[in-house]
């Protein structure tokens, strides 16, 4: 049994990433079953379209609580092992012996599904939830489901959860988008380094069935990357930030439908927020979730799931139970193997009503980078106060302001025919660096800039990166934000310090050569700065400059023609700090 079974227990094969949040539990389910499989199982949905599932369910008579993972990406391979980006179902020989189904769906149009992927619409919702009561109707299944998975495995667990299928008892959606928009186009700027290679690499896999994914070759590559000594090699390769996969699939041959279409209307026909974008934006539609959910991400995911993580927080206001776990650096491994015992605990407890403590202390619990402990909070974002920081004329970050003045920078553009830079053009980018901190500074929350500057463009983009630089110089972005120029305009009824909201439903050019006052809010994050390191914030309108900073390599594409931008001494940096006695309440 054991050389069939993954965990954290000796001789079974050991999972990668962390396991739990700290916490301790008891009664867990044990792994006491062989496994089996039932392949190209065909779902009907309401509309007579058929998904393809792989069910893998316990080798015994009985019935057994099912958990659900749905996607675009293949199933056929979601045991195959790193380096492979897009397995991230979960390990089925962690469940399937503790006795659940572990059921693998595509989605319409992918992995052989009948129908046309739609990415991450109504459609895609109403399939969830027959696929859900398809589950629970089955002979093997005791009515109870649960849903599991990151990533898009987790987009699709509160499509199901908004649409209440009445089986589904509770989820566990770790690094979720809920809003396309915000993921796809960072407050107007599209992120071109993630989604074209995605829909590529979503085009071309989709295309291929079991003859490809379940050959000789697949299953030799399957055998290698999953023994110990390979698997373990893949510990600290964080899923999230490897778009090496991506990148080399950009130009994979795939149907032009729908991907191309999807690309055209991600990229090029929707630049606001539109009625496209609402019909994939699940924020408003999260307080119909009546069931228990479990938000999860790592501290790096500040670019594609992080922002969702919390803004489900605060729109899931009918669920009777969230918590959340906020993971370190390479929280999120490929394959998604991380939270396995704090996910068996979870449910294990909403699913076969063992008293498991998962619900014991606060709701929020997160590791904060710099310190490394586990830190607990009742609410998300825990009690801060507020710090300012003024960017100062001579560099310096710093609660004074120093001598009114302004720093410029210039943004080149495209098609303007030079050979290079000049020596006399402005920098391409600037940086404020604050002098070195005396004291330990704990930053936990919503962070803002009030950005004052000028352009010589009708539009451009400013694209922010707050770093910790070490007492030897060394320099880790800490989190970042964006902001299309003319979509500036604030919602101040839904606003809050640290935390700006910016409908980016209409667009307003730029006074050329004018001051104008910006709200940019930076992704929520934690971050311990030691004494003796410094903050800094550096601030472009390109990132497509290799040499420029992007955190997990996201980058955008670029706004306006070539300007030169200006930075006002009046700007300043907003930073949430922990008071001494709530930063330790560590454990």
């Amino acid at each position: 049994m054991s050389s069939t079974v993954s965990g954290t227990e000796p001789g079974q094969r050991r999972l990668n990433g962390p396991q739990t949040t700290g916490r301790g539990y008891r009664g867990l389910s044990e792994p006491r079953h062989a496994m089996r499989h039932d392949l190209n199982v065909a779902v009907g949905m309401r509309d007579g379209v058929a998904l393809l599932a792989d069910v893998h369910r316990p080798d015994a008579d009985g019935r057994f609580p099912a958990l659900i993972a749905a996607s675009p990406y293949p199933r056929q391979i979601q045991d195959l092992g790193a380096p492979m980006g897009f397995i991230e179902a979960g390990a089925t020989d962690f469940w399937v012996p503790r006795g659940y189904v572990h059921v693998i769906a595509n989605l319409r149009g992918t992995g052989g599904s009948g129908g046309e992927f739609t990415f991450f619409d109504a459609q895609e919702r109403r399939d969830m939830y027959d696929l859900v009561e398809w589950a629970a109707a089955q002979p093997w299944c005791d009515g109870t489901i649960g849903m599991i998975g990151i990533s898009y495995f987790a987009m699709t667990q509160l499509e199901a959860a908004v649409e209440r299928p009445p089986h589904l008892k509770a989820i566990f959606p770790v690094a979720v988008t809920a809003d396309l928009y915000e993921a796809a186009c960072h407050h107007g700027l599209f992120s071109s380094s993630f989604v074209t290679p995605f829909l590529a690499m979503t085009g071309m896999t989709a295309e291929r069935g079991d003859h490809f994914w379940r050959s000789p070759p697949v299953e030799a590559a399957r055998k290698l990357l999953n023994t110990p000594a390979l698997h373990r090699k893949f510990a600290t390769m964080n899923g999230e930030a490897a778009l090496s996969v991506f990148k080399a699939l950009r130009r994979a041959p795939h149907q032009a439908e729908p991907w191309d279409e999807l690309w055209l209307d991600a990229a090029v026909r929707h630049p606001l927020r539109d009625a496209w974008w609402d019909e994939r934006n699940l924020l408003p539609l999260l307080a119909n979730i009546d069931i228990p959910v479990y938000l999860g991400c790592d501290w790096q995911n500040v670019p594609l799931h992080l922002p969702s993580t919390f803004s489900a927080w605060e729109h899931l206001t009918n669920s009777p139970c969230v918590r959340i776990g906020m993971l370190d650096e390479f929280g999120l491994t490929w394959p998604w193997e991380s939270l396995h015992i704090e996910a068996l605990a979870w449910f294990d407890h909403w699913l076969k009503g063992r008293d498991t403590g998962i619900l014991a202390g606060p709701p929020v619990r997160y590791v904060l980078p710099g310190d490394g402990r586990w830190y607990e909070a009742e609410s998300w974002p825990p009690a801060a106060t507020f710090t300012e920081l003024a960017l100062r004329a001579d560099g310096v970050l710093d609660a004074d302001e120093g001598a009114v003045g302004g720093r410029e920078f210039m943004t080149l553009g495209a098609g303007l025919n030079r050979a290079g830079p000049s020596p006399i053009d402005p920098p391409s980018q600037l940086t404020w660096t604050s002098a070195p901190l005396t004291e330990t500074l704990d930053v936990v929350g919503d962070l803002e800039l009030r950005l004052t500057a000028s352009a010589t463009a009708i539009d451009t983009a400013w694209i922010v990166t707050l770093s910790d630089v070490a007492a030897d110089g060394s320099s880790t972005p800490v989190t970042a934000g964006w902001l299309r120029a003319s979509l500036r305009e604030v919602d101040d009824g839904a606003s809050r310090p640290g935390a700006p909201e910016l409908p980016c439903r209409h667009a307003v050019a730029i006074p050329v050569g004018q001051p104008v006052e910006y709200r940019i809010p930076l992704v929520p994050n934690a971050r311990r700065f030691a004494p003796g390191h410094r903050i800094a914030l550096t601030i472009t309108s390109d990132d497509q400059d290799p040499d420029t900073v992007a955190i997990m390599e996201f980058r955008h594409a670029g706004v306006g023609t070539s300007s030169i931008n200006t930075v006002l001494s009046g700007s300043r940096l907003l930073l949430p700090v922990l008071s001494h006695r709530t930063a330790d309440t560590a454990r």
